[in-house]
Formats: structure tokens, C-alpha cells, sequence
């Protein structure tokens, strides 16, 4: 069984009503200060000096609402390092995807595309059973949900909503990571406030956007403050623990908003991704594979990378069942304009696969140019789909390679398979999406 990644301690400050866990990610003098206030505030609560503790109060939101958005991390469940995830002992990465949830009020909403005899006793808790199941038999270190998490059209609540749609992953206490799709806005929320919510989930490594504060050196003039878009971020898996990459990033996950509907009034059809966010990435990529070849522990490779978002590529209908594993029985639904994605893919050099979903009963996998891109299938009972073809799931596995008799190196191969919403939670499709030494 895989180690989970340690968590922090989520109990919540009862006289603020704030996470105990409150983490202040940037400048250490400012970290100090607000963590200083904030013993100050409660110190003076206890000698009733309510005045005084009124004052540093409003001190402290001073300093929150100064600070920068993306460089304040708040999550009751940060790791040791604040979104850097790491390697099990046994030189495993599981991640779980889960697309197209399309969660909406519960018990009191009705299952589509399922068998006559299914349907009384259908609803979304249905999605949040199967989700349950998966996370048991899987045991994954992070699931990534690639967005339409909701179905906006028919939530009361959107709030409410993601709160039950996440709330398998939370109750796990599993690190978990979103994107959104082109439904989950479609309520009373827009885009930016629906991930300002993910953010603050318990558990979540989700973030609203690039922290350009924290993570760009500023001397070769990038700058990434007007990145388009909500919920263009990446996360870090480092080596296992004891080996000599425990401390740096081994494998690479990119997670990108994909937008929901085109944005140009003359041109219809789905959302792309931007030049700003490529740039971004690109940008990321560079970095981290500059830090993997330096010292500390330099390598003589880069590390792979991972990319998550919602609406495929258009290069996806390239792929006929000649050259791809697992089913095509829809069109693709991609926009109706090529951004040029893949070929900035291409360039960064490191992204070996790209997962998506939005097209639910497509679910397969195949390669473009040196890239997988892989379908995921459609995972909620709220949204349409195929009766009698089972709801499914992505499971994507990075193995380490061996180094000695107890030690290990970087990424080895990274594998895929998909489970089936059956009796047997069947595994189907598995595969190699990449290796060290293909």
C-alpha cells in the first residue's frame, strides 16, 4: 500500500473560525508578522483586553488584504512544502483523474444515460459512491479533477454544490487538484469565484493562478501577472524520501484553464488556451528543468512532465483506433481555432501526456508527435453519457527507476489504465504512455 504524503493537522481556531493550519507562503519578515499579530490578537483575548485585541485584528486584515493573492496559501491540508508532493516509499506516484462529475443537488438529482431499471435509484450520489470506491481500491496519491466538476445549469448552490462534489477527496484527506470546464460557471458564480472557492477547500493543492511574486526571477523581464484564465498553476512531485532527488522535482504536473466558450463574438464553439498561458508554461517548464540538471544533485536529463485541462486538443481527432487504445463514439469537441497547444508542448520538451475530458464517451489514449493525449471518460451519473456503457476513471502511475539495492533515481516509465463503475471495479486499457529508455 502506497505511504500517503504527510497533512497537517486541519482543526479549526474556534475563537477566529480560521484553519489552524493557516500557511503564509513569501517574504519571512511578513510571514513573522502576520503569524505575530495573530499570537498578539489571542494573547490579549485571554486578558480581556478586547480593545486592544479589536485593534490587532484589524491589523491583520490590513496585512491580508495587502498581501499578494497568489502569495498567501491557504489550505488545511498543505504539505511539508507548500504544493510539492513526493514519491511513496515503494517509488510510486498514483494519480486518479476524474472528469465531467457535472455534480449538481444531490439525492434530488436525476441520473441520465443509464439502463430503465437504474433510474429510480439513480442520483449524483451515485457519482460520489464511485468516487468513494475508486478511492479506496486505488489508494491514490492525488486526484485531479479536469473540470464541468459541476453542472452549473442545474445547481442551486454552487457552493454547496463543489462542497459535495470534492467532499469524497477531503473526507479521504487526500491531496486533490481542479481545473474548471466550460459547465461549472454556467450559475451564480463566475469562473474566478468558483476556483477563489477550490482554493480554500481543505486538502486542495489548487491555486487561482501563477504566484509571480514567489516563483519568477524577474532579470530576464518575464512577467506572468495577466496570465488568462483561472486555475493555471503546477505542482512539484519530488524523488523518495532518502534518495538524493528527495528534494527535487522528479515529475512535473501542469494544470491549465481551457476556458469554456470562445471569447471572439464572430467565431463560435469551445474555449482554448491562450497565448499568456503557453507562455507561461513554457516558461515553468524552463525553470524546473534548469533545476533538475543543477546542483544539488544535478542530472543529465529532464524530468517528465504531466498536463491537465478540460477541452482536447483539436490534434486529438488526428488519432484513429490504428493508433490509440480505448474508444472513440463521439466527435471531438475541441475549438474551433488551433492556439497551437501542442506545439508548445512540443517546445517545453518535458510534457510527455495531456489528460482531458468534456467528450464523455470518448475515453481513449493515443500518441501525437511524441505526446499522449488521453481521454479520461465520463465519471458522473449527472452527466450524459451511454446506457449500459459503464461511468470510468483514469488512473496515471509514475514508477521510479531503481537505483542500488535500496535507493531510487527519477522517473522510470509512467503507465495508465482506466476502472470501470461495475460490480468488479474493472481495470481495462493499461498501457505505457512513456519510459526512460523508449
Amino acid at each position: 500500500m502506497d505511504t500517503m504524503p504527510t497533512l497537517w493537522n486541519s482543526t479549526k481556531v474556534a475563537w477566529l473560525g480560521w484553519p489552524a493550519s493557516l500557511m503564509f507562503v513569501g517574504p519571512s519578515q511578513t510571514m513573522n508578522m502576520r503569524l505575530s499579530v495573530l499570537e498578539m490578537a489571542k494573547e490579549m483575548m485571554k486578558k480581556k483586553m478586547a480593545w486592544v485585541a479589536l485593534a490587532m485584528a484589524m491589523l491583520l486584515l490590513l496585512l491580508l488584504l495587502t498581501a499578494s493573492p497568489s502569495s498567501l496559501f491557504v489550505a488545511s491540508a498543505a504539505q511539508q512544502l507548500p504544493g510539492l508532493l513526493q514519491f511513496s516509499h515503494n517509488g510510486r506516484f498514483k494519480i486518479l483523474q476524474v472528469a465531467d462529475m457535472h455534480y449538481a443537488n444531490g439525492a434530488e438529482t436525476a441520473c441520465e444515460d443509464v439502463l430503465p431499471n437504474q433510474f429510480a435509484s439513480c442520483s449524483d450520489l451515485n457519482t460520489t459512491t464511485f468516487l468513494n470506491r475508486m478511492i479506496e481500491a486505488e489508494k491514490p496519491d492525488l486526484i485531479v479533477f479536469t473540470g464541468d466538476n459541476i453542472y452549473g445549469l442545474d445547481v442551486k448552490d454552487p457552493v454547496i454544490s463543489l462542497n459535495a462534489a470534492f467532499a469524497p477527496a477531503v473526507n479521504a484527506k487526500i491531496p486533490w487538484a481542479a481545473v474548471l470546464g466550460n459547465h461549472d460557471q454556467e450559475s451564480t458564480l463566475t469562473r474566478a469565484e468558483l476556483m477563489s472557492h477550490i482554493v480554500t477547500m481543505d486538502y486542495t493543492l489548487s491555486r487561482l493562478n501563477p504566484d509571480v511574486a514567489s516563483e519568477f526571477d524577474h532579470s530576464d523581464g518575464q512577467l506572468f501577472n495577466n496570465v488568462d484564465g483561472y486555475g493555471n498553476y503546477n505542482l512539484e512531485v519530488a524523488g523518495a524520501a532518502g534518495s538524493e532527488l528527495e528534494k527535487k522535482s522528479v515529475l512535473n504536473l501542469y494544470f491549465v484553464d481551457s476556458g469554456d466558450y470562445s471569447t471572439i463574438p464572430s467565431l463560435g464553439g469551445y474555449g482554448w488556451i491562450k497565448a499568456s498561458q503557453q507562455v507561461w508554461l513554457k516558461h515553468v517548464s524552463e525553470k524546473l528543468q534548469d533545476a533538475y540538471r543543477s546542483t544539488p544533485a544535478a542530472q543529465t536529463v529532464s524530468p517528465p512532465g504531466l498536463a491537465y485541462f478540460h477541452i482536447p486538443l483539436p490534434e486529438v481527432d488526428t488519432l484513429e483506433a490504428s493508433n490509440s487504445t480505448g474508444v472513440k463514439q463521439e466527435g471531438i469537441s475541441s475549438a474551433s481555432i488551433n492556439s497551437g497547444f501542442l506545439a508548445t508542448l512540443l517546445e517545453a520538451g518535458d510534457v510527455k501526456a495531456a489528460f482531458t475530458g468534456h467528450d464523455h464517451v470518448n475515453d481513449f489514449c493515443g500518441a501525437v508527435h511524441g505526446i499522449s493525449l488521453c481521454y479520461a471518460g465520463g465519471f458522473g451519473y449527472h452527466a450524459y453519457g451511454k446506457a449500459g456503457w459503464a461511468r470510468r476513471a483514469r488512473v496515471v502511475l509514475a514508477s521510479l527507476e531503481k537505483v542500488g539495492s535500496d535507493s531510487w533515481g527519477g522517473v522510470e516509465k509512467i503507465t495508465t489504465w482506466k476502472r470501470l463503475d461495475d460490480q468488479q471495479l474493472s481495470t481495462i486499457d493499461l498501457e505505457v504512455l512513456w519510459s526512460k529508455t523508449s
